[in-house]
């Protein structure tokens, strides 16, 4: 059986990897990216904490807050991808920096 210390320690590697790409990139979709490795972040969270909170029990509550997190990531994305391909069809760019200058 895995010890709790090795989900909690992937979980932050992902956490890390993900405000890293937040913070650093520029494109749109890398932006996309980076939040979808927040969101699986918190959902190993969610049912590492679930699973060892009480000994010889699994909390079904962490398990459902996954799966509803998958869902809302999921039409996160979709609504994301959408703007994206607007934005690139009107612009011709995904770099923020760029688009915010475009604002004026």
């Amino acid at each position: 059986m895995i010890d709790v210390t090795t989900y909690l320690v992937f979980a932050i590697a992902l956490y890390v990897v993900g405000i890293y790409c937040l913070a650093t990139k520029r494109n749109m979709l890398r932006l996309i990216l980076g939040i979808e490795m927040l969101i699986n972040a918190a959902n190993i969270n969610f049912i590492t904490f679930s699973y060892y909170a009480m000994p010889n029990f699994v909390d079904p509550m962490g398990s459902s807050f996954a799966i509803i997190s998958i869902g809302l990531a999921g039409a996160l994305s979709a609504v994301a991808i959408a703007i994206i391909v607007v934005a690139y069809r009107e612009y011709g760019t995904l770099d923020v920096d760029e688009l915010r200058r475009l604002k004026g």
